[in-house]
């Protein structure tokens, strides 16, 4: 063996090490040869999962339920006037598009009585 070829088989093993290394380095929970990157980046979130509910200031579901539960009446009061609120703005929409209609018609007329007369 000259020179070159020790310096691959070197580097081969480097490389062979490294990748061992970077499978089994950190290893804190089940991290699956086959899906290395889905399970390193589930095991980063198991890891990290209180920083982000605060840092995107989510709510868990325990907090929800206890935030719920005594204003259940006024939540649902306010979903039916919700309810009341989008009919209304239903109406408004329907006599806006008859009072466009009607608008439209009268100017029709005026342009029609102003040819009319010259």
């Amino acid at each position: 063996m000259d020179g070159l070829e020790v310096f691959i088989i070197i580097v081969v093993l480097c490389a062979l090490l490294f990748l061992i290394y970077y499978f089994i380095s950190g290893q804190k929970g089940n991290i699956s040869i086959s899906s290395p990157v889905e399970s390193r980046v589930d095991e980063y979130l198991d890891r990290r999962f209180q920083s982000i509910v605060d840092e995107w200031q989510l709510v868990t579901r325990s907090k929800l339920e206890t935030f719920t539960e005594p204003r259940y009446k006024e939540l649902e009061q306010d979903e039916t006037r919700l309810v009341d609120v989008k009919s209304a703005h239903d109406g408004i929409q329907e006599s806006l598009g008859k009072l466009e209609v009607r608008l439209d018609n009268l100017e029709k007329e005026l342009a029609q009585k102003g040819n009319a007369k010259k």
